[in-house]
Formats: C-alpha cells, sequence, structure tokens
C-alpha cells in the first residue's frame, strides 16, 4: 500500500511540475532597432532598422540588405538561414535572401497568376513557403520556382493573427484558435485561442502572447503552460530552444526557460 501511495504522490508532482514555466534571466544587452527577427544558437541576430535595412549581426561582423523599391519589411523568417525570406506586405511580395544577404529570389505576387493576395508567410521544406492567401481564406504550400501550389488547408472561418513553421509544422494563430498542420497539410492539433495575439517558434516550443502574459506549448505537448516572468511591458518576443528574448525600450532580454 505504501508503495502504490508513493507512486500516486510521485506521478502527481510530475504532473505538477509540468505545469509550471520560469524564465530566469541570464542576460541583456542595449540594442536600438526597428523589429528584431531572430537570435539563432550562436547569437546571430536578424533585425530591422528604421531605414528599413536588414541586418545580420554576428560577433565579428554586420551584413546588410536594403530593397529601396519595396516599403518595410512586415516579417521575416530567419529558420533557415540559407534561405531567409522577407515579406513585404504593403507590396504582396516575398524576398528570399542567401546567408549571405544576396537576393536569390523574388515572388511578386501581384504578377503570379493566378494573382494571390498574401497576408502572411513562412518557410516551408525545399523551394516553398507557406503563405495565407487572404481572398481565398486558406493557408497555401506555395513552391515559388515552379509557380504552383503543393498543398492548401480547407477555408479558416476565423481572423488570422500570426503564422509559424518549420519544415515539419505550420502553426496559425487564429482569433479562434491555433492550428497545427504537418507537412501534408494535415490538421494533427487545434487548441481555443485564450486571447493570444501573437506567437514565437523554434525547432523545440511554440510561445504564446496574451497582452504582457506569456504561455508556452512545448513540442510534442498538448497542453499551452504559463510562463513565470518578470511584469515586463513586452514589445517583440523570439524563442530559440530553450531561451526566450523579450524586447523592449531598447533593451533585448534573454531568458532561460526552466521546467518547474
Amino acid at each position: 500500500m505504501k508503495k502504490i501511495f508513493y507512486l500516486f504522490l510521485f506521478v502527481g508532482t510530475v504532473c505538477f511540475c509540468q505545469n509550471s514555466v520560469k524564465a530566469n534571466l541570464v542576460d541583456s544587452m542595449k540594442i536600438d532597432v526597428l523589429d528584431i527577427f531572430g537570435v539563432d544558437t550562436f547569437g546571430t541576430m536578424y533585425y530591422s532598422t528604421n531605414d528599413n535595412t536588414f541586418n545580420k549581426k554576428t560577433k565579428d561582423t554586420t551584413i546588410t540588405y536594403t530593397n529601396y523599391q519595396l516599403s518595410e519589411i512586415s516579417t521575416a523568417n530567419t529558420f533557415n538561414p540559407l534561405k531567409i525570406n522577407l515579406f513585404y506586405r504593403d507590396f504582396n511580395s516575398v524576398i528570399i535572401l542567401d546567408n549571405r544577404l544576396a537576393e536569390i529570389f523574388k515572388i511578386d505576387f501581384n504578377t503570379v497568376v493566378p494573382y494571390k493576395n498574401v497576408s502572411y508567410v513562412s518557410t516551408g521544406y525545399d523551394n516553398t513557403i507557406w503563405i495565407f492567401n487572404q481572398d481565398l481564406q486558406q493557408l497555401e504550400l506555395y513552391d515559388y520556382k515552379t509557380n504552383k501550389i503543393r498543398l492548401k488547408t480547407v477555408p479558416i472561418q476565423s481572423e488570422v493573427l500570426d503564422l509559424k513553421s518549420d519544415y515539419n509544422f505550420c502553426y496559425l494563430l487564429t482569433k479562434q484558435f491555433l492550428y497545427v498542420y504537418n507537412y501534408f497539410g494535415s490538421l494533427v492539433k487545434k487548441f481555443p485561442n485564450n486571447n493570444y495575439e501573437k506567437m514565437a517558434f523554434s525547432k523545440a516550443h511554440t510561445v504564446l502572447k496574451n497582452n504582457n502574459q506569456l504561455s508556452i506549448l512545448p513540442k510534442n505537448n498538448s497542453e499551452i503552460i504559463p510562463i513565470t516572468h518578470p511584469n515586463l511591458l513586452i514589445n517583440q518576443f523570439l524563442v530559440t530552444n530553450e531561451t526566450l528574448y523579450i524586447y523592449n525600450d531598447g533593451i533585448l532580454r534573454q531568458y532561460q526557460l526552466k521546467l518547474e
């Protein structure tokens, strides 16, 4: 009987521990940027400045890309550093850059046949990107080399708020739900949206923002867990594996995520 009691006690303790994640501050730095798009495991930073210049900053060097024909960069996905995609929503266009920020492909959806009104873009595998077709209200995996749609989802019946992806999964946040699709376009998970407005994503975790509260959906988990962190005004946030970055008032703070 004692063994059974301790077994239940152990299981209960484990379950309780998995219901809390704490963010411990490990570093901070001053940096004046317009938008910060990514920080990789080597500390390489990707960000834009007020002159609409995209920057890649390593420990030793900073290289830049500027497109004077297009306006402000809406989003930049740096998951694949060899094929970084910059989305210019105002011009309905995407620029693909290599790791030296040289332009390797330009997609102008205004000239694509049939025309596509795109509101969100994220990385896919091979020569593909995930796009949200605003007119058809559906998520599409678009091959920009062949101008073909490899797959598409059923129409989404709610306003889309954010889109993030890697080679295997695509996360679509709407006002009603968080949808998780695999690379075949099949819906594998669906979570109610508890007032989440934005999300950050890495290979390991998805972090969701509700006002100034952050929550985390760990990889291969079916529970969204609140993150305990200092009460900060969160302007922008990123996640890289178990590291959380919060940018506000010109300071980028780095936190280590720890399950409790």
